[in-house]
């Protein structure tokens, strides 16, 4: 179906009915209307490819991820991306996943700023000091951290207040009478990592309580489920596990189901950051720190990026959002 039939169709010129297909402010509202009603009654689509080279767009986001660790077994990653990607599918942009090995000579997604391939890059699993960022803000090219680092210029962010998260799990293990914690947590320098851990050590710290049970591990189930078993079989085990991420969440909650430590009188107080992972055979309400919907950070993280694109100021590009604690059934 050609742009032709549908100006024919109203009485108008290929021009007009181009314009108004494609968002010009010089055709007015009404013959708007009018074009884009023949145009989906007739179901035309525009030529996209042709369309944004004339707006000087691409329609299409980046989304830089690190090869280690590989955040695509993380379920709580994968469900915001998709996410994102449904909410950008919805104004007819495209998602693309970029992969970034650090160790690399060179990185893909330069490879896609300076052909300009995409609009803009979201930039996930953020370092305190992130080459990347910088490197980025050197470019003059738009992004949006997901986790907030150290620049010397604004940019545009959104985090979690995951030092709060920790923060508040660890108090509120210590005000249920818990003297021995201990942190199962990953063990890489990514911002939000850091975060976590130093939440647990300073609750601990104003309690005057010990660390001694902080374990730094590679987030897999199975490390979670290692590093619980050693964790009680020690001489003085901890009486609750926090752990930083639902991978070592689902590990620790296995062992403790198997030991029968799980619940009752002898159980062992679990606090899993996210929650346990949906396909988890362990079935008990567990403690958890909860971040938000998957849908609702979605929608925020795609509405920053869009806003991105059309040149919003960086400072009101900045969103911190606060996690909140579901006590389950922990002990």
């Amino acid at each position: 179906m050609s742009l032709k039939a549908i100006a024919k169709e109203l009485g108008l010129s290929v021009t007009t009915v181009s314009r108004a297909l494609n968002g010009y402010d010089d055709v007015s509202d009404e013959t708007r209307a009018r074009v884009e009603a023949e145009a989906q009654r007739r179901g035309y689509r525009p030529n996209t490819f042709a369309r944004r080279l004339k707006m000087g767009k691409i329609d299409a986001v980046g989304l830089v991820f690190p090869v280690h660790p590989a955040p695509l077994n993380n379920s709580v990653f994968m469900e915001m991306v998709g996410e994102i990607s449904h909410e950008l599918a919805r104004h007819e942009i495209d998602l693309l996943l970029i992969a970034d090995d650090d160790h690399a000579d060179k990185h893909s997604y330069m490879r896609m700023v300076q052909s300009r391939r995409v609009d803009a890059l979201i930039v996930a699993h953020t370092l305190d000091r992130d080459p990347r960022l910088e490197q980025l803000q050197t470019a003059g090219f738009p992004f949006l951290a997901l986790g907030r680092s150290q620049l010397p210029q604004p940019y545009a962010w959104f985090d979690f207040d995951n030092y709060a998260g920790t923060y508040q799990a660890t108090r509120w293990l210590i005000e249920k009478g818990h003297r021995r914690i201990a942190l199962l947590g990953e063990n890489n320098s990514q911002a939000f990592i850091i975060q976590r851990r130093q939440g647990y050590l300073d609750a601990l710290r104003e309690a005057g309580l010990s660390s001694e049970w902080l374990r730094t591990l590679p987030p897999s189930r199975r490390t979670g489920y290692a590093a619980t078993h050693e964790l009680l079989a020690l001489e003085t085990p901890p009486t609750a596990i926090l752990t930083d991420c639902n991978t070592h969440g689902d590990g620790a909650a296995m062992a403790l189901a198997q030991l029968g430590r799980l619940t009752g009188e002898n159980g062992v107080a679990l606090v899993v950051y996210d929650g346990l992972p949906q396909d988890s055979i362990v079935d008990v309400d567990v403690a958890a720190v909860i971040q938000s919907t998957r849908q609702g950070v979605g929608k925020q993280i795609a509405d920053m990026v869009r806003q991105l694109i059309n040149g919003e100021d960086l400072s009101r590009l900045q969103v911190l959002w606060q996690p909140q604690f579901s006590p389950g059934q922990t002990v």
